[in-house]
């Protein structure tokens, strides 16, 4: 147990367990220089075919050339609608995402929550098997049975701190996926 996996980076994000500073919310203007998108926000969820788009390109498993290459022919097909269907595709994407990550991130404060209640708890019971311990007739099956559950608390804690490091880059990977196919249909839409 790390003193740093106790003590938040930013105060108001007490819970936030990563070493990037917490963004709650990825800013529009961050991803898309394109044409406003306001007349549109939730219209994209109405057509069909750029719902299904959009469902396909937040999928993170799907590689981003091959995100890119679908966006292309998308766009390419859409001719003289080209201007609205992308900005329709980049609504969806952006509203997409962007409640991935915040689910992504509400996870990690959920399991760092977790994580501090399982530190207290592994404290606690090594206090105790130490007092077990240093009993003067100490009962050995107690012991073990206490050595043995707080091995494997730990272990259960040691993976957990070593998931949520790898999770800390997801936040990162998705506004960078958002970036590169905001960045592709503009592109496109030129």
């Amino acid at each position: 147990m790390s003193a740093g996996l106790c003590m938040a980076a930013d105060p108001r994000y007490p819970d936030w367990p990563c070493a990037q500073a917490k963004v709650p919310e990825i800013s529009l203007a961050a991803v898309w220089a394109g044409p406003p998108l306001d007349d549109l926000r939730d219209k994209w969820k109405d057509d069909a075919k750029v719902s299904a788009l959009v469902s396909k390109l937040s999928a993170r498993k799907l590689p981003l050339e091959e995100a890119q290459k679908a966006v292309a022919e998308f766009l390419t097909a859409a001719a003289a609608d080209k201007a609205t269907r992308g900005r329709l595709l980049f609504a969806g994407l952006f509203d997409t995402l962007n409640a991935q990550r915040s689910s992504v991130m509400n996870g990690l404060e959920r399991v760092m929550r977790k994580q501090r209640e399982a530190a207290d708890k592994i404290r606690a019971d090594t206090l105790a098997l130490q007092a077990l311990q240093d009993a003067p007739k100490p009962d050995q099956a107690k012991v073990e049975e206490f050595g043995n559950q707080l091995v494997w608390e730990t272990r259960i804690f040691e993976d957990r701190r070593r998931v949520v490091k790898f999770v800390c880059e997801v936040p990162t990977a998705i506004d960078q996926r958002l970036f590169a196919l905001g960045r592709t249909i503009q592109q496109e839409m030129e």
